[in-house]
């Protein structure tokens, strides 16, 4: 008779569903848009350029969309302390809403929206599901990445 694996997915970490983490905030400035958008190699006007950005139908300097992998992650609310020894990144998916500009204060919360348990060839495996809802200093909602982890 043979043993079943003890589950992974416990109470406790079913605690973290659902639970918005505190903000991490940061203020956009323009010098890190620009070092951002070279370090990227983007050299769009957009993001270096306030004379020619201010004629464009944003009205001045924005960030690049994945400028905002630069504000601090929030962590969860809930402390997920997972069972695993390792971690790989399920990968992201990211809607945009607005244009975040220089000046913009942008404030980053973090809910785990689902944690699931399979099974995989190396063994049982949690599937953490997470959005970050970026908004602006207006509350404006001006992205939401979602992300899975693969804890295993």
């Amino acid at each position: 008779m043979t043993q079943q694996a003890k589950p992974l997915l416990t109470d406790e970490i079913k605690r973290a569903i659902g639970v918005e983490s505190d903000p991490t905030v940061m203020a956009v400035e323009r010098g890190h848009v620009q070092r951002f958008a070279e370090a990227i190699g983007d050299s769009s006007p957009l993001f270096t350029d306030e004379k020619r950005a201010r004629k464009s139908r944003y009205g001045g300097v924005i960030a690049p969309p994945t400028f905002l992998r630069a504000v601090p992650r929030p962590e969860p609310k809930v402390p997920l302390k997972l069972p695993t020894t390792r971690t790989l990144d399920g990968g992201s998916d990211w809607e945009y809403f607005e244009p975040v500009r220089v000046g913009d204060v942008i404030s980053a919360r973090l809910t785990v929206v689902s944690i699931v348990e399979r099974q995989l060839s190396l063994g049982p495996a949690l599937f953490v599901t997470q959005d970050v809802v970026y908004t602006n200093q207006l509350g404006e909602k001006v992205a939401v990445q979602r992300s899975t982890r693969i804890a295993y």
